[in-house]
């Protein structure tokens, strides 16, 4: 038997499972390129305007720290430079996909089941990367072709989509290693997102520094030394392709040499007695959520800081161009270029706060699949107590998130305008004001798990649409009913002079609706034992 027999069943059956999930993110990640290089055609129609936005963005440290840095004034140049960050979320997409093909079904024990059968011992870890590799390239394709499309030169949109492509694969790869490290899907994932947080660390370091030796150490400062669209260098490309085969030559030989069910790093041991907190539900909800909280405020907090800082400089950076300050100031309210550029950012922290609203919610389901929430029922814990203690999190986690998110900008926006008494409650008021829209997501989540527990991931699908109306809803110029499908559509900008609070008692009614739904079908329904 070969090592790689039983390597396209496994391809198919994670095909199958992911039929939904991986072309949602592979078509998102593709358009919103494409999107960016529109907006900059349409915003930027004169060279000279191009050139004073590009220079702006070249002095703002923020900007540099969270995009990248820009080569040249082009609205190729420009494109490249603004999805900077989507190589962030590409490569954490990337990873997330091979440990929930990898360590996810070992830690289920439905790796030992299929090892049971006809299968090689590299078949498991080949199929995931090959899979998640093929969904790489297809991105960098589609990535390459939408840019293309808008009348960019070829050389510098194949050079952009091949490099976001290997980023992805450098990432996958990681991902590969990072489920051999340790026994648990939750522990793999910890390590892949703090290598990703790590290579984002040196890039910033490196792009904001007179030198920038840091960011050639980072797979996510390759992409942007490719230089697309500003003279391709195109033998950066082989930095990723190296680096995912050392990675894997490590990963492999870890992967048949470990115990199944264990990994390369040994468990850390708990207490032999359980403290106080986990005496009940809400406390061991707690225990399974509070790691996810604290790290998604740490990041949301980062991102605060480099979206205040960035603030003065963007809106000073649209002054002259008629068209985009009369967009900025709709988006924002007349307060300003820059409390406008806040106010759209803000609205894209609360897209990805409802991210966690929605994983929260679904923890449900890994416990319910794992089997470790029917024993617990079958105490005297009730269904509905059960629940509630993950759904309190699922509404929490987007409130703290963006608090802190707020605070952070606010802080940083008003040092800058030296005035912080004044920026601090107005920017946390704004962040806080996406909450409803982010419940409402949260609350589906839930809706889906009570009713329909195997069409729970929907629930990211629907992020995903969400997602693709606010940003392409005006590139192609979607009718508004379709648009106000969207929760975030209604979401008021308080940073407006005049604003109301009815969309957002509106839309906490519908959030609470949903999850109340949701306890009723799951009150119903049956809790398998597997």
């Amino acid at each position: 038997m070969s090592t790689l027999t039983g390597t396209r069943h496994l391809v198919r059956l994670i095909l199958r499972r992911d039929r939904f999930l991986l072309p949602l993110w592979i078509l998102v990640l593709a358009v919103l390129p494409m999107t960016y290089a529109t907006s900059f055609f349409d915003l930027f129609p004169t060279e000279a305007q191009r050139a004073a936005y590009a220079a702006g963005t070249a002095r703002n440290p923020s900007i540099i720290a969270l995009l990248g840095p820009v080569y040249g004034d082009s609205v190729g140049a420009l494109t490249a430079q603004r999805g900077g960050f989507l190589l962030v979320i590409i490569g954490l997409a990337s990873l997330l996909t091979v440990v929930r093909h990898t360590r996810t079904e070992e830690e289920a024990g439905r790796r030992e089941l299929l090892g049971s059968t006809v299968l090689g011992r590299y078949a498991g870890l080949t199929a995931a990367l090959l899979v998640t590799y093929v969904a790489d390239l297809l991105l960098g394709l589609l990535t390459a072709a939408g840019l293309a499309s808008t009348g960019l030169p070829a050389a510098g949109s194949y050079a952009y989509g091949l490099a976001a492509a290997l980023t992805g694969i450098a990432f996958a790869t990681i991902g590969g290693l990072a489920a051999q490290l340790t026994e648990t899907a939750g522990g793999a994932r910890g390590i892949g997102i703090a290598v990703l947080a790590a290579a984002f660390a040196l890039r910033l370091v490196g792009d904001t520094a007179s030198n920038d030796w840091p960011s050639w150490l980072s797979p996510l400062g390759w992409a942007a030394r490719v230089r697309p669209y500003a003279g391709e260098r195109w033998w950066v490309l082989a930095l990723p392709l190296i680096v995912s085969a050392l990675v894997a030559a490590v990963a492999y030989p870890l992967s048949v040499r470990r115990d199944l069910g264990a990994g390369l790093l040994p468990p850390r041991l708990g207490p032999a007695t359980g403290g106080t907190a986990l005496t009940g539900p809400f406390g061991l909800a707690w225990r399974l959520h509070r790691g996810q909280i604290l790290w998604w405020s740490v990041g949301f907090g980062l991102l605060g800081l480099i979206l205040g800082g960035a603030a003065k400089a963007a809106g000073r950076s649209v002054e002259g161009n008629p068209q985009l300050e009369e967009i900025m100031a709709r988006i924002g309210g007349a307060s300003g270029l820059a409390e406008a550029y806040l106010g759209a950012t803000l609205s894209l922290a609360g897209l990805a706060a409802a991210g966690y609203g929605v994983q929260a919610a679904l923890r449900m389901r890994a416990e319910e699949a794992a089997g470790r929430a029917e024993p617990l029922l079958a105490t005297e814990t009730h269904r509905a107590t059960w629940l509630l203690s993950h759904v309190v999190f699922a509404l929490l986690g987007p409130v703290v998130v963006l608090a802190v998110t707020g605070l952070a900008t606010g802080l940083t926006y008003g040092l800058s305008v030296h005035d912080v008494p004044g920026a601090l409650p107005r920017m946390l008021g704004a962040a806080l004001a996406q909450v409803p829209a982010a419940w409402v997501l949260a609350g589906f989540a839930v809706l889906l798990y009570g009713l329909l527990p195997r069409l729970a991931p929907v629930a990211w699908g629907v992020l995903a649409v969400c997602v693709l109306l606010g940003q392409l809803g005006a590139v192609l110029k979607l009718s508004q009913w379709l648009l106000d499908l969207s929760p975030f559509t209604h979401t008021p900008q308080t940073l407006r002079d005049h604003w109301s609070a009815t969309p957002l008692w509106a839309l906490t009614l519908l959030a609470l609706l949903l999850a109340a739904a949701g306890l009723t079908g799951f009150h119903r329904r049956d809790v398998p034992t597997t």
